[in-house]
């Protein structure tokens, strides 16, 4: 029979991943992992909600202590990342280093099974001429989670499983109704973890980094307000910057040096360049020669067009067709042929 250690948050994407591969056959054994104190649906109330669906499907349930991991690559990460003007993406770091990394080596070495899976809305598939797993869009548009995944290895992917991945959030209800699980109506997470478990990013940032006040200033320096602190603002911002002016103004930039948050006009907010480091080649191998291609750079955004030029240390520079409004340091670039993930990495303070 074949065998799967399920991701089990307590939500019911995950419950429905689980119940979809034991109704496929597989041998599923649920494992919830630790991450942090708190209300977060991945935390203590998420482990009581997994722990009911395995008791409800008849499955083994294990939970593994992974809050070290978290702490050093998720809160630190995201604090120092603040700290220095940018605002990190902590879900695809979450992804490869917190969850999927460490659940399979945990599978492998504890439990003796090769593969994993998720609730994530993905899909993945081999492509025998280039010999490597590609990571595709979900067929829910809506749903697709792809773009948070960019940062998974050839190796994760070949060990993991996305049942969701070809159907849409309402036949994942459906099914959890047909089966009556516990989670089948549990209203779907809208946030972060850790804004779940403490009400609010500026709270939880607060809970770590002192506020420092600083200058609210325009193009030309003229100071138009006071900030306390710059981890309370990124780039695009519009609301709560607590200043009058005849025009919108939006956040263009963070100065960490000056302790000055740089506001202008939505034209002076467009880039029509970045440059991306910590480039994770996906579905194709690295590329040495420029290439064209599409770019998500937030999860919300429409792909766009873009001219990727490759540079050294795994950066590339990316040249857009018309200027992006609310390009954001420290978020991901993520780039796509149609469906198929090419890689991603993270956009540079300019």
């Amino acid at each position: 029979m074949k065998k799967v250690v399920v991701g089990l948050s307590g939500g019911v994407d995950s419950s429905v991943a689980a119940a979809t591969l034991q109704d496929q056959g597989y041998h599923v054994v649920g494992l919830t992992l630790w991450l942090m104190k708190g209300k977060g649906q991945c935390c203590s109330e998420g482990m009581v909600d997994a722990a009911r669906i395995c008791e409800q499907l008849g499955i083994e349930h294990q939970i593994v202590d992974i809050r070290d991991v978290f702490q050093e690559n998720i809160i630190d990460y995201l604090v120092s990342g603040y700290e220095a003007g940018v605002t990190p993406l902590p879900c695809s770091q979450c992804n490869r280093t917190v969850k999927f990394a460490p659940m399979l080596q945990y599978a492998k070495e504890k439990l003796g099974i090769d593969q994993i899976a998720t609730g994530h809305y993905a899909r993945i598939r081999y492509d025998e001429h280039s010999d490597r797993f590609q990571l595709l869009r979900a067929v829910d548009p809506k749903k697709d989670q792809s773009y948070f995944l960019y940062d998974l290895t050839q190796d994760l992917l070949a060990g993991s499983l996305f049942p969701l991945g070809n159907q849409t959030k309402e036949e994942t209800r459906r099914f959890a109704n047909q089966l009556n699980l516990k989670t089948a109506n549990k209203p779907e997470s809208q946030d972060l973890c850790l804004i779940e478990a403490h009400g609010s990013m500026q709270k939880f940032l607060d809970k770590y980094i002192n506020q420092h006040e600083g200058d609210i200033v325009d193009l030309e320096g003229k100071v138009l307000g006071k900030h306390q602190g710059i981890h309370h603002y990124t780039i695009g911002q519009r609301k709560g910057l607590g200043i009058a002016a005849a025009e919108p103004l939006y956040v263009v930039k963070i100065d960490p040096v000056m302790n000055r948050v740089i506001v202008g006009n939505r034209a002076a907010g467009g880039r029509s360049e970045c440059t991306v480091s910590r480039m994770n080649w996906v579905s194709i191998a690295e590329t040495t020669t420029p290439i064209r291609s599409e770019v998500q750079v937030r999860y919300r955004s429409q792909p766009v067009p873009v001219n990727v030029i490759p540079l050294d240390n795994f950066r590339v520079k990316l040249i857009f067709e018309q200027p992006i409004f609310g390009v954001t340091p420290g978020q991901a670039a993520v780039l796509y042929d149609g469906e198929i993930l090419l890689g991603g990495g993270i956009i540079e303070p300019d």
